[in-house]
């Protein structure tokens, strides 16, 4: 798998919370200009990208408590959404600010400065909205700080 793009922002290091101020901008390929043609009709868009330095911060662990804290249930690796994987493969849908050429200008991407992005694509309620979703009630929680 090849990086497509980059990502830069101001967040130099992971963090649990806060990320929906951050806006990003996700640079592309240059050679993938015309791959963008038609995305700024899209409100939103789904940014996939390599946590390049999960690593880093500690070992894969197949159960955890969410972000480490005491007050989360301890749950195996594929119930959460943790950094902390076997392939560290991030996915988030973020809004689309603007498109400069091979530049995309979102707001809400959970990746740092850095972070090698492997893909993009548009929004698409009919493939990606759930309808009457359940999610456990310690989400509500988790979240309540990350956004």
């Amino acid at each position: 798998m090849e990086w497509i793009g980059v990502v830069y922002n101001d967040v130099k290091e992971p963090t649990d919370q806060g990320w929906g101020r951050v806006v990003s901008e996700v640079v592309l390929d240059d050679s993938l200009c015309d791959g963008l043609d038609g995305i700024e009709a899209f409100s939103h868009i789904m940014v996939l990208f390599w946590m390049h330095r999960a690593a880093e911060a500690e070992p894969v662990r197949m159960r955890r408590r969410p972000q480490g804290r005491e007050d989360m249930p301890e749950l195996g690796i594929f119930a959460q959404r943790a950094r902390h994987r076997p392939n560290p493969i991030g996915i988030t849908t973020v809004k689309l600010l603007r498109r400069e050429r091979n530049r995309l200008y979102v707001e809400g991407l959970d990746a740092i400065n850095g972070t090698p992005v492997l893909d993009v694509k548009p929004y698409v309620p009919a493939y990606d909205a759930a309808e009457s979703p359940r999610v456990p009630e310690w989400i509500s929680r988790l979240m309540a700080t990350y956004f």
